[in-house]
């Protein structure tokens, strides 16, 4: 501890840092950073944007980086992304994808890991696409690959049973559609790998929040996985968690 404490002093480790390697994570004005969530769990701390001022989003980001060296934020708004631009340090990459309101930032010389699987992510309709990327960028992070195959939904059979051969090639699926949440389960009756289904709240009238799809997907006939409606982070990290499971098997990794 004594050389933790004289690097404080010194200037080589941050109080941030310092706090993390003491209690697994870093506290903020903003609130905590569980920057040990990483290794102990092997999914990335997502900072939420979603109800908090930008300004939080932004000290968060910054302890994020500090710890980890990284930082993934969910469901930002143009706001929130002007207030982490003007935070960070120069040399600190930041990628912001508008459609699924992600923002992830690295510090010069930050490397994701190497994973040996591929997801691909299927969606029913383009308003199933911003659920989807945000499990894309949750799986980059995770340092997955992934392929995307969209606008199969079974409204008219064909497309999906036309990639029908991508589909069984991929070492995870997460398959993401609204309405009635058909697709998913249609998938998951054609191919031998793990699907973890994403219900939508793309649709209107009864059950068009959400509610039909999931209720589909619960009720499946086939076997898959469910994660709550709209939830692209839950269904990118458990996938980045197969896929890693998948990669340490073909390695001889334990």
């Amino acid at each position: 501890m004594r050389e933790l404490l004289e690097a404080v002093a010194t200037g080589e480790v941050s109080p941030a840092e310092a706090e993390t390697q003491l209690r697994g994570y870093a506290t903020t004005d903003a609130g905590r950073f569980d920057a040990g969530r990483e290794t102990r769990r092997g999914v990335p701390e997502g900072i939420l944007a979603a109800g908090k001022s930008p300004s939080a989003v932004a000290t968060l980001t910054q302890a994020a980086l500090e710890t980890t060296g990284h930082a993934l934020v969910t469901r930002v708004s143009e706001a929130d992304v002007t207030a982490v631009t003007d935070e960070v340090a120069d040399g600190v990459t930041v990628a912001h994808d508008e459609r699924g309101r992600t923002l992830v930032a690295r510090c010069r010389g930050d490397e994701r890991p190497t994973v040996d699987a591929e997801v691909t992510i299927v969606t029913g309709g383009t308003a199933d696409a911003a659920v989807a990327a945000e499990a894309e960028t949750v799986l980059s992070v995770m340092g997955v690959d992934t392929t995307r195959v969209d606008d199969v939904g079974v409204a008219h059979l064909g497309r999906v049973l036309d990639e029908t051969e991508e589909l069984r090639a991929a070492d995870v699926l997460v398959v993401a559609a609204g309405r009635e949440g058909a697709l998913p389960t249609v998938v998951a009756g054609l191919v031998d790998t793990p699907v973890i289904g994403v219900p939508v709240s793309s649709g209107y009238g009864h059950g068009g929040d959400g509610d039909a799809a999931l209720a589909g997907l619960l009720q499946s006939c086939t076997v898959l996985s469910v994660v709550n409606i709209d939830a692209g982070f839950v269904a990118g990290a458990q996938a980045g968690l197969v896929a890693r499971a998948v990669s340490d098997a073909r390695h001889g990794s334990t």
